[in-house]
């Protein structure tokens, strides 16, 4: 490495740190915050959950204490060349569309998941009809309106956050025979939803998980819960 790249290195990570120092000083103590805005830890111990700096606020002896998210560093994917760096960047603006629409996706299915519990088979398969008229009406013409990059992103999106493809999703909630035939219009539409995420086997899926993890560092993307969880197999 260089001199000059030192240098530039140095500037960065002290200019990233000024920055934050300065943004951490100007957080108010807890006990300024509303008392339903504050969350209890493992431990019993009252704090404040800043989402934009990614910072839990805690108030000891009369000072603030703060203790910032894990941050992990990824740096972009080796590009070969102009066209595959274009093909980066348009699926980093895709990605920004469909991200919304998965998070609501993925809260409906753990609700969906959560209320299931404790019921019998037919009460399950009422319950899920039931539910699945309500979530057509509201986002039917959403999932419509995505396009064929954006499906594929949804569904990578789906397995990585509950380690299912969306075929075992459909599977789970509305049985074998449902699940065939949405794989089958998937595939017409050139969406296969039986694909897993994986990141070292599939080009598109390593800039996805660049592009993630970028987008959550620098607050442009609300991170999902148990985002962190997710471990890349080699």
């Amino acid at each position: 490495m260089n001199f000059n790249k030192l240098i530039l290195l140095f500037l960065l990570f002290f200019g990233l740190h000024a920055n934050a120092q300065q943004e951490l000083t100007t957080l108010k103590p807890i006990s300024q915050y509303p008392p339903e805005l504050l969350k209890t830890d493992e431990f019993g111990i009252k704090y404040y959950y800043d989402a934009k700096q990614k910072a839990r606020i805690y108030e000891i002896n009369g000072e603030n204490v703060v203790v910032m998210d894990e941050l992990i560093l990824t740096g972009k994917p080796r590009f070969n060349n102009q066209l595959d760096q274009n093909y980066y960047y348009f699926l980093n603006k895709k990605l920004s569309r469909v991200y919304p629409l998965f998070l609501t996706a993925l809260e409906q299915y753990e609700d969906i998941q959560a209320e299931m519990q404790g019921l019998d088979k037919n009460s399950q398969r009422k319950y899920v009809n039931d539910r699945q008229r309500k979530l057509a009406d509201q986002y039917e013409l959403q999932l419509r309106d995505l396009t064929t990059t954006e499906g594929r992103i949804f569904a990578k999106l789906m397995n990585r956050a509950t380690g299912k493809t969306v075929f075992e999703i459909v599977k789970e909630l509305r049985g074998g025979w449902s699940a065939f035939w949405w794989n089958v219009k998937g595939n017409i539409a050139d969406v296969s939803l039986k694909d897993p995420y994986d990141p070292h086997a599939d080009r598109t899926d390593e800039f996805l998980e660049s592009l993630l993890q970028s987008n959550w560092n620098s607050g442009y993307l609300q991170p999902y819960p148990g985002y962190l969880t997710f471990k890349i197999k080699k």
